[in-house]
């Protein structure tokens, strides 16, 4: 990935007739934050026409009675049922976003929105489809925080095969379409390069400010670790094997079923040689892998099925258009 070094790059605001700017941040139980948070983006962003949509993901504390009277006219504020979870919580806003670009950050004041301009104008200057950032300077603690996600960027990193140094970092901004068509469930806002990338997004990072919490406790711990794995397993298969599951599930299955095959044949030569197989664990082994081979087989099979059932009883493509160029030259 091309990176460009911006962190002390000082610019001109762009005009607010240019741009329009959808900003969304999911808080959580951040009754200490929003005060502030509110003061800092309208403060960084006053030079932009945008709207700022909040999502509170079923704070239990006093964060939305606070949010309540700051609201402006450009403000808006989505209250969910419950705590569904970050993904759920920035799918929501970004549905309900009108803008031209939409950009994520964390409601703790941890990100710093003088940041957004920079990454905006980076966006606009290399015709980009998604800007992140990564924190250059962390302000975690190392071994709940910062150990753990080394690790987890550089698997993911080795895994995927998209070369982004922080894909913990909240702080990015889209071109909308790409924004609306990432499809956040679960906890997969972790892997929102992986889901741009899977739309053939043109992305970049660039270095972004860190703060330290000051009000309120992490929702984060070191039992996210164990999620982030289980997640990577589903990107994988997403971006490598979605359109095509029989290449994931063909291959195994032929080789458990071919194994089976094998054992049990050899197996019926000693048989017929007067020798008792009924005892012998090869036979089980051999009845495991004829059937697991099956099982894989049929199951890739069925997960075809599925895959062209999603496209088809949707009308949707297995692929996106970034743009169409038609020859207007007059022919004689």
């Amino acid at each position: 990935m091309e990176e460009r070094n911006r962190a002390n790059t000082v610019i001109s605001p762009i005009p607010s007739t240019l741009i329009h700017l959808s900003l969304v941040v999911a808080i959580y139980n951040e009754e200490d934050n929003v005060i502030p948070l509110l003061k800092g983006l309208n403060e960084a962003l006053s030079d932009y026409s945008y709207e700022l949509i909040l999502v509170d993901d079923g704070s239990t504390d006093q964060t939305v009675r606070r949010l309540k009277p700051l609201l402006e006219p450009h403000m808006s504020l989505i209250v969910l049922r419950k705590n569904y979870g970050q993904s759920a919580a920035m799918a929501a806003g970004i549905a309900a976003a009108k803008g031209t670009y939409i950009a994520t950050m964390d409601g703790d004041l941890q990100n710093d929105p003088t940041d957004i301009p920079v990454m905006v104008q980076t966006m606009q200057e290399g015709n980009w489809d998604l800007v992140a950032g990564y924190r250059q300077n962390r302000k975690d603690g190392w071994l709940f925080r910062k150990i753990p996600s080394i690790i987890a960027n550089a698997v993911i990193r080795k895994s995927t095969g998209i070369r982004l140094r922080d894909y913990g970092c909240t702080l990015k901004v889209f071109e909308s379409s790409i924004a609306k068509n990432l499809g956040l469930y679960g906890q997969l806002h972790r892997y929102i390069p992986v889901l741009a990338a899977l739309q053939g997004a043109r992305m970049t990072e660039i270095p972004v400010k860190h703060h330290p919490r000051v009000h309120g406790q992490s929702k984060y711990g070191i039992g996210r670790t164990f999620k982030v794995i289980s997640d990577l397993f589903l990107m994988i298969f997403m971006q490598k094997y979605f359109q095509r599951p029989m290449h994931l599930f063909g291959p195994l299955g032929s080789l458990l079923l071919l194994a089976g095959v094998i054992i049990n044949i050899y197996l019926l030569v000693v048989k017929l040689q007067g020798h008792d197989i009924g005892q012998r664990p090869l036979l089980m082994l051999g009845v495991i892998l004829f059937l697991s081979g099956l099982q894989f087989i049929l199951f890739g099979l069925l997960s075809e099925v599925m895959m062209r059932t999603y496209y088809e009883s949707q009308d949707k493509q297995p692929y996106q258009v970034r743009e169409v160029i038609r020859n207007k030259t007059k022919r004689d």
